[in-house]
């Protein structure tokens, strides 16, 4: 026969505990989501530009040594393509005026180079030297990717505040619970029941509490992440366009609630066991 459960849920209280474990779940999962979102994209973002430079070339001279450049070492190019005036002009014209004219005075020659691999990039980066301006696109856009760990890094800080505040949370809901259920607790006392029973019985309230809490935390969670997602995607351009979050980071934000299921039913035992200590 199953064994009926000693105390009761329904307390005005078990409310309020609910609730504020919902909102530390909530956190936690928001938390965790954006920053596994920005480390996607940052990942990403490494691997699509990682190949990439641009060769800057001022006269005539230069331009050709580059190009002779890189025609001697076609071998190790994917792909090279030589910006044209045109797309130059497009792209300069909101800082110049004067017309097309104008702007061909002051516009480099500009090639965007793709490399087979990352090893062959400083043999092309010493052969063109002084003749022009090699960038790789990963020193170009290294702002943009150190601002990316960074919020990686401070969401970290923010995650793990937010664990110990759960930690704090679920140590005051078992304390609480053992203290509207005092009464009950002296009856088992009397009885001779065993600490790992009364134990026990603290454990299914408290897991619960924290299952209601945990599932409309992460059920809350959820969508705002897609959404915050979906509107870093239409910017299209960037870094914030690349963010995702994997199959993986999905399954990683799943265990979130579980693990501080997990986590309450550990920490009630430990805090009720005190507890049990301290009235006998």
């Amino acid at each position: 026969m199953k064994r009926p459960i000693v105390f009761s849920l329904f307390r005005e209280q078990s409310v309020f505990m609910t609730a504020v474990m919902a909102i530390m779940t909530f956190l936690a999962v928001m938390a965790l989501g954006i920053s596994i979102a920005i480390g996607t994209g940052v990942a990403r973002w490494n691997r699509q530009w990682n190949l990439y430079a641009t060769v800057q070339v001022t006269g005539t001279e230069n331009a050709d040594a580059v190009k002779k450049v890189l025609n001697e070492n076609k071998d190790k190019l994917a792909e090279v393509r030589e910006i044209s005036n045109g797309e130059m002009s497009d792209l300069m014209r909101p800082w110049i005026s004067g017309g097309n004219n104008v702007l061909e005075k002051y516009l480099p020659k500009m090639f965007e180079v793709k490399f087979k691999s990352e090893s062959d990039i400083k043999a092309i980066r010493e052969s063109v030297g002084t003749r022009g301006r090699f960038i790789t696109h990963t020193d170009a856009l290294r702002p943009s990717i150190s601002a990316g760990w960074k919020m990686v890094a401070i969401l970290s800080v923010v995650l793990a505040i937010i664990i110990a505040t759960i930690g704090i949370c679920i140590s005051f809901i078992a304390r609480n619970t053992a203290i509207l259920h005092k009464r009950e607790l002296e009856i088992l006392n009397q009885v001779g029941a065993s600490d790992s029973f009364v134990t026990r019985q603290m454990q299914i309230i408290v897991a619960k509490i924290c299952m209601t809490a945990c599932s409309i935390g992460f059920i809350a969670a959820v969508p705002i992440l897609f959404a915050i997602i979906a509107v870093a995607h239409s910017a299209r351009v960037g870094l914030m366009a690349i963010i995702g979050i994997s199959g993986g980071g999905w399954l990683t934000l799943v265990m979130v609630p579980i693990a501080i299921i997990i986590f309450a039913i550990l920490i009630t035992k430990r805090t009720t066991l005190k507890i049990l200590n301290q009235a006998q």
